[in-house]
């Protein structure tokens, strides 16, 4: 299944892209570290050097998305979405495979 990207969040990834005047091979790399108050953190950031035989690449709503093998079984089925409103503004994880998750989204356990 792999990571989902709402219509919404590849707005805004490809707003971000166009803004900052990034390669057209750029691609949103999305990641799995250890850290956070929940034991893992997710990592987003922009990438033109993606390797297909160590990353899984898919493009999703025109958006190249990159995620490494290993943070792959921990993201597996994980929708990323954005959101803007008065109370906050920004991308937010939905991840099936989180067990715990801290108060702020940006850290879990699985």
């Amino acid at each position: 299944m792999g990571v989902l990207i709402t219509e919404t969040a590849a707005r805004e990834i490809k707003k971000v892209i166009t803004e900052q005047k990034m390669p057209e091979a750029t691609a949103l790399r999305i990641g799995v570290a250890g850290g956070g108050c929940s034991g893992f953190e997710y990592k987003l950031e922009f990438d033109v050097n993606v390797n297909e035989e160590t990353d899984s690449v898919r493009e999703i709503h025109g958006v190249r998305v990159a995620v490494d093998k290993k943070s792959s079984l921990y993201l597996d089925g994980t929708e990323i979405d954005f959101h803007e409103g008065l109370d906050k503004r920004g991308f937010v994880f939905n991840n099936p495979n989180a067990t715990k998750s801290c108060g702020c989204g940006s850290s879990f356990s699985a």
